[in-house]
């Protein structure tokens, strides 16, 4: 072994208290960065898939009508702008904007929609609901509405619809009944229900009724058009600029998540950044306990560094047995607190469940997480140890020995 080696461990070993107590505040620093990080990322991806799972990231809908004035206003004359009567807001040709979005490589799914209220009628009885026109495996990607299906079957067809839980309790329907649809327009259809969804929330299950697209068309009177077009993208987080972008590129106005959830971003945003300033204040804990323990080192071995430095050893030799010490411990508490994070969110797991049993939402430790604990901790360890390794390797020999 390099000599450094043989110095650093044979140090470490000699204050083995001094190095158990430091090893053990590492590791606890570890661990709870580590608990900390797993716990944090996991509820954050289940609250951003609770949100995401049920909207898109972006919408696309034609620009509202705005009156323009016909000559510039001047000093002599006033001019009040009325807002124009607002047309049913369409979009033609979306087949054009459809292939151009599936060209882009940062939008992952495409799916036109036709939305409009309607009511639905059984026998004396109707309700207001709100009719969702779709195409069914291109609005899968979007929101995944297979997965909500809690009671017969996933169909949307002519002569198929899907109709939220709660609606079919208060029509007293099932999987199998018929309703009539009946749009504002006077249109009507009926359609068999294939299936009841759980949308998550009691309002839009009371009132959410999902058609073929073409089926909506008609009854809206929509022939060939449709009221949006809806994406996902690669990176959720970045749906704003996205959004500026397809704006530009195609005319349309472009609302992502982020500007209808602005308050919802802004607090998983103040989330994010508590967690890091959380990890940042244990780290500099943990750095300033390797320090100290460290300073105490340098101070108690001095003599046997003036000896080690009368015997030949540089400055350079000495610093790096010190850096080394720092590096050791740093590993060693990452390993330890690893061991006992993972023991730490398995219990976790065991206590944190939801009525039903299931867990409340999933956490899971990737190798990266271990790796990365494993090098921030050794940094660590080395910067917390530059300081009593600068003080070592610049004591005197002889006033070193001489105490």
């Amino acid at each position: 072994m390099p000599f450094e080696w043989i110095v650093a461990t044979r140090f470490l070993r000699e204050g083995r208290m001094q190095s158990l107590f430091i090893i053990t505040g590492a590791a606890i620093g570890v661990a709870v960065i580590v608990f900390m990080s797993a716990l944090l990322d996991g509820m954050q991806m289940n609250l951003f898939r609770r949100l995401l799972s049920s909207q898109p990231h972006i919408v696309l809908e034609r620009p509202k009508d705005a009156a323009r004035p016909l000559r510039p206003p001047t000093s002599t004359t006033m001019s009040r702008l009325q807002t124009p009567q607002q047309r049913p807001a369409t979009i033609d040709q979306w087949q054009k904007v459809r292939d151009e979005m599936l060209m882009r490589s940062d939008v992952d799914a495409v799916a036109a929609i036709v939305t409009g209220p309607a009511f639905v009628v059984r026998g004396a009885t109707n309700q207001a609901v709100s009719m969702t026109g779709i195409e069914p495996d291109a609005y899968a990607r979007i929101v995944p509405l297979r997965e909500k299906v809690v009671a017969g079957r996933y169909s949307i067809t002519n002569s198929d619809m899907l109709i939220g839980q709660q609606l079919a309790g208060d029509l007293g329907v099932v999987p199998g009944d018929r309703l009539r649809l009946v749009a504002a327009s006077g249109a009507s259809v009926i359609l068999n229900i294939s299936g009841l969804v759980d949308l998550g929330s009691r309002g839009a299950n009371q009132r959410a009724v999902y058609v073929q697209l073409s089926t909506a068309q008609n009854l809206q009177q929509l022939p060939g058009a449709v009221s949006a077009i809806q994406l996902t993208v690669i990176d959720p987080f970045q749906a704003e600029s996205i959004a500026s972008a397809v704006a530009a590129q195609t005319g349309l106005d472009a609302l992502s998540w982020i500007a209808t959830n602005n308050q919802f971003f802004l607090g998983l945003n103040a989330q994010r950044f508590t967690s890091e300033l959380i990890r940042l204040f244990v780290g500099l804990s943990v750095a300033a306990g390797i320090a100290s323990v460290l300073v105490v080192s340098v101070v108690q071995r001095s003599k046997e560094i003036g000896i080690l430095r009368a015997m030949g050893g540089s400055r350079g030799q000495i610093l790096r047995v010190f850096l080394l010490q720092g590096a050791i411990v740093g590993l060693l508490g990452s390993v330890v607190g690893s061991a006992l994070a993972s023991v730490l969110l398995a219990g976790w797991r065991f206590v944190a469940k939801n009525p039903d049993g299931t867990p409340m939402f999933a956490i899971d430790i990737g190798a990266g997480l271990y790796w990365l604990a494993a090098l921030v901790a050794t940094a660590t360890g080395v910067l917390a140890a530059v300081a009593p390794a600068l003080r070592a390797a610049r004591l005197q020999p002889v006033e070193a020995i001489r105490g």
